[in-house]
This record gives C-alpha cells, structure tokens and sequence, in this order.
C-alpha cells in the first residue's frame, strides 16, 4: 500500500474490497452499528479481567499487542463504513463534538 493515510483513502478501499465481494447489500446501518458493537466487545474482552497496571502494559506483550490492534482496526473499518453508509464526515463529526465539549465542560485551574 503505497497510498497516504488518510479518511477518504481508508473509506474507498473498505468500499472497494466490500464491493469485490458483494457485501455493500450488507452493509446497512442496522448491519453496521451491530457489528461495530460486537467489534468493540472483543476489544472489551481482551481487557476485561486485566487489573489497571496490567491494561496499561497491555502492548508490551506481542500476542495481546497484535490482538489489540486487530480489534481497533476492526472497530474503525465498520465506524468508517457507517459514516460513509450514512454520509457523516467522522473528523467533522469529532471536531464538531470537542467544540462542544469544551464548551460544555470548561477548563479547571489557571491553564
């Protein structure tokens, strides 16, 4: 893959190899958000019994390290293949949603 990364880029290729396949009749929101939530369960799963101090070592091991990394990778594919299902720009959406964070919760101490 000799492409940038980025948003777009990432949202074609999934669209391309769901294509290739026939999958895009599958693809539909209701299809989607229940797979990105069984996605993001298995990432839950590999941290549920861990104590704090050992989730945050979780990377150190390479078998829990490419686990991890796997489940991530499978719950942006399906977040960004909703958001193109749904035509939501994900970054404007997290920007859009900071902006109002910050308004929301302001700042605590001299900054």
């Amino acid at each position: 893959m000799t492409e940038p990364l980025d948003v777009a880029t990432l949202q074609r290729r999934l669209a391309e190899f769901a294509a290739a396949r026939n999958w895009q009749q599958y693809h539909t929101p209701k299809n989607l958000v229940a797979a990105l939530s069984v996605e993001a369960s298995e990432l839950v799963e590999i941290f549920q019994w861990l104590t704090p101090e050992e989730s945050q070592r979780v990377m150190d091991a390479p078998d829990s390290a490419h686990r991890v990394t796997d489940e991530v990778a499978d719950v942006l594919a399906y977040l960004l293949q909703l958001c193109e299902v749904l035509a939501i720009d994900p970054l404007a959406a997290l920007a859009a949603k900071i902006d109002r964070n910050e308004s929301r919760f302001p700042a605590v101490g001299g900054g």
